[in-house]
């Protein structure tokens, strides 16, 4: 009736992979240490502990219910019966899509990566293009995390002079969310007939894309107050009118780094200004792993700069339609589809490469 056995043989290896007893295992030792009664002496390791029960005992039971799932559709197709080839036949290909879902995920295991993020777009080369293009990018993100049921928010916002965006900041809320955004850091660049460009020309753009960690635990990022220069002004709506007549805006400067990130779209200050350091938290802890990998490079004698203009994908409109992933070489002719927010299938063959 349905074969079953590449599923199953494919379960098992995940199981295999997931290392169920072991989870199982290290639940149990943390859900020891969560009954202790002086956990909350220290209340950053309490917290991480919490999450950590609160992570593995999802994973678990996930992979629990994926478990009862075929073991059902197995029995059901037992029966022989054809009045329920359709609905087994359906069951099968949601497993088969959830399997693949826990697969990919299984790989993410860096850290954070279970957890949200932050994304940042900046346009670059190209004038208003470049800006029009990074509008075009914040819809394509802020679609596909509608599509994931992600919910996502515009903290920080400077708009374009004719079009689009000059940089947004954006937080994304769900799960793996970083894990998958990762595949998106580095430099896009567009290829069209320019709207702007009354000779009908075909143009070049490109924006940048910062994919963080959205950082909640403050015990994984030591910052000093006193290294924060924090300035207040106006927030800015679209063509330069002032969205608040008090000085709701929060820029933060850290000074023994140089970085300097802003939030402008709340309406009160302190909100500005705890989103403005989540965003802070979330760059110093990319500066710290930048930092980590290029020192363990230097040791291998391999590290290479990182230079703006070494573009990771291209999307092509003129004079053929293809979007192309530069580091893995994959191609998508639905141009318009990836523009929509379809992008799992660039992301899930550039995080299954191990680049």
């Amino acid at each position: 009736m349905l074969d079953y056995h590449t599923q199953i043989k494919q379960c098992k290896r995940l199981w295999s992979a997931f290392d169920l007893p072991s989870k199982r295992g290290e639940l149990s030792a943390l859900q020891k240490q969560s009954a202790d009664p002086g956990l909350w002496n220290n209340p950053d390791n309490a917290r991480q502990i919490m999450q950590q029960v609160t992570i593995l005992g999802e994973q678990i039971q996930e992979w629990d219910d994926l478990t009862r799932r075929i073991s059902d559709a197995i029995e059901l197709a037992q029966l022989d019966d054809s009045s329920l080839l359709d609905d087994i036949t359906a069951e099968v290909v949601d497993i088969e899509n959830r399997t693949t879902r826990l697969d990919l995920e299984a790989m993410l295991s860096g850290e954070h990566s279970r957890g949200n993020a932050i994304l940042t777009l900046h346009a670059g080369a190209g004038g208003v293009d470049s800006q029009d293009f990074a509008g075009m990018l914040l819809r394509m993100y802020m679609r596909w995390s509608e599509r994931r049921g992600f919910a996502s928010e515009i903290i920080d916002q400077s708009a374009g002079e004719e079009a689009g965006i000059k940089s947004v900041t954006v937080t994304i809320d769900g799960p793996y969310a970083f894990g998958y955004l990762r595949a998106e850091r580095g430099v896009h660049r567009l290829v069209r007939i320019s709207p702007f460009d009354s000779a009908n020309r075909r143009h070049t753009s490109f924006t940048m894309v910062e994919a963080l960690p959205d950082i909640d635990a403050v015990a994984e990022i030591t910052i000093n107050a006193k290294d924060l220069n924090i300035d207040t002004f106006r927030a800015q709506g679209a063509g330069g009118q002032h969205m608040q007549k008090n000085d709701t805006a929060v820029r933060i400067t850290h000074i023994p780094t140089g970085i300097v990130v802003q939030c402008q779209n709340q309406r009160s200050q302190s909100q500005n200004r705890e989103n403005a350091m989540k965003v802070l938290r979330g760059k110093l802890y990319e500066a710290q792993e930048i930092q980590r990998q290029k020192e363990l490079d230097d040791l291998r004698g391999d590290y290479v700069k990182a230079e703006w203009g070494s573009q990771i994908r291209s999307y092509i409109l003129h004079p053929y339609q293809l979007v192309k992933d530069h580091r893995t070489q994959h191609e998508v002719g639905n141009t318009q589809s990836v523009l929509d927010g379809d992008l799992d299938e660039l992301m899930e063959t550039f995080l299954r490469s191990g680049l």
